[in-house]
């Protein structure tokens, strides 16, 4: 992606917010540097972190307590995330895994653990530890990937076979920029700490993915992707791109719901990750806001007007487990069932299996979403994304080309599993250390 020309003026702030995204979408130096507004790459502005990263907590994805809340109580995400895809350049050895570790480190010493600063996780692929003679313990679900492609039918979907991937996120983007150039770039210190080498004599990037989140950020993006109408749609407020507000307190699992609890691995979890396009220029066209509210939620809440314009109103739940006995009657009825009520029925004794870390991308140049699930395994991904396909309601006339909640405004792409090994095993682990 070329970086545009940005003339940066203070008082168009609307302007920087767009220049600094797209910033981090094209990565690299001169990225780097334009976002700091300077050729200094060592400028960086940001807290330093630990002086022993050992205080840190062992599980890496333990970021709920260090994010901010939003005014009704929920989580809020970090606003600028990037994705690389990582594969060895040779075996997994001491030396390697000594390099690793060090890096790590010295990251945690160079910025503050929180989204002033930088989160990160590093996971790892099946492919990854097929390459060993032994096999994880049975208190780890780490299947091979296996798409639902039944998901839409215009799904290409292509599976993250690589080693790794490690995930970057901060509440700045010049961060996550000087972070990505000090592990694989040409930088060799990160906020006035210096980096030997980085990732680069273990890993290689494969592939890079960007994304963003938070109210007003979709809207900004929104102008000349594929896939948006003309006209602007995408409400200003919004936090995702087809115009609500997502992650509410009450839907998502808890960081102790998701951690896997025995074994060598106890304190990790699993991870899944996909990437999707989003056909917004349906979702906005043919949906006046009532339909978009009765298929993202319920028909029920259409007709009771209880989210408001972007979910304002649901404050810390969505309220789809309190209509989910009237799917049926919806879909017969209503002709319509909604996304949030079909996942409110793969719950675990009412309790949220999924801790969901999703967010926008403009990869492509398309709008679409990368969508970010931890939990404890595997299997309990796939009840819920087998509860998002619906194929129950087909009896009623809803495939996934009509009502059936937002399956027919989605098309998958990518697809792909981890295991994030808590924070003592993070470095080129092997299946029974």
């Amino acid at each position: 992606m070329e970086l545009p020309e940005f003339p940066f003026d203070s008082d168009s702030q609307l302007s920087r917010r767009q220049f600094v995204r797209a910033a981090v979408a094209a990565g690299g130096t001169a990225a780097l540097s334009a976002c700091l507004d300077t050729e200094d790459r060592e400028s960086l502005d940001a807290p330093t972190g630990v002086s022993d990263p050992g205080t840190l907590p062992d599980r890496q994805h333990a970021w709920n307590d260090v994010l901010p809340v939003d005014s009704d109580g929920n989580v809020s995400r970090a606003s600028h995330h990037v994705f690389l895809s990582l594969s060895l350049t040779g075996e997994p050895d001491s030396a390697g895994r000594e390099q690793v570790e060090t890096t790590l480190k010295t990251l945690e010493r160079a910025l503050e653990w929180g989204p002033d600063g930088v989160l990160f996780t590093l996971g790892y692929t099946p492919a990854y530890f097929d390459r060993f003679d032994g096999s994880l313990p049975d208190s780890v679900d780490l299947p091979d990937p296996e798409p639902i492609t039944a998901i839409t039918a215009e799904s290409q979907v292509e599976i993250d076979d690589s080693d790794a991937m490690l995930h970057l996120a901060s509440d700045d983007p010049a961060v996550v920029l000087a972070v990505e150039e000090a592990l694989f770039g040409e930088t060799d210190s990160l906020n006035g700490t210096a980096i030997d080498e980085g990732l680069t004599p273990v890993f290689e990037r494969t592939s890079r993915r960007t994304g963003f989140v938070g109210a007003g950020l979709p809207a900004d993006r929104q102008t000349g992707l594929d896939g948006i109408p003309e006209g602007e749609p995408v409400p200003e407020e919004a936090p995702f791109f087809m115009g609500f507000r997502s992650g509410f307190r009450e839907s998502q699992a808890t960081e102790d719901r998701v951690t896997i609890e025995s074994g060598a691995f106890a304190g990790g979890s699993t991870q899944h990750f996909e990437s999707m396009e989003l056909d917004l220029e349906i979702w906005f066209d043919d949906n006046d806001h009532e339909q978009r509210v009765a298929r993202m939620f319920s028909p029920e809440h259409a007709r009771e007007e209880s989210v408001g314009a972007v979910g304002e109103k649901l404050e810390t739940e969505t309220g789809a487990p309190a209509v989910t006995e009237e799917i049926h009657e919806h879909a017969r009825e209503e002709g319509a069932v909604g996304h949030a009520q079909k996942l409110a029925r793969a719950r675990d004794d009412g309790q949220p299996v999924l801790l969901r870390r999703d967010v926008n991308t403009t990869d492509g140049d398309a709008a679409g979403l990368h969508f970010l699930s931890l939990q404890r395994e595997m299997t309990e991904f796939t009840r819920v994304r087998e509860a998002m396909l619906g194929e129950e309601f087909h009896q009623h006339g809803l495939g996934p080309r009509q009502p059936n909640g937002i399956l027919q405004y989605i098309r998958l792409r990518r697809w792909g599993s981890y295991l994030l090994p808590p924070r003592s095993l993070r470095s080129l682990p092997q299946p029974s250390p």
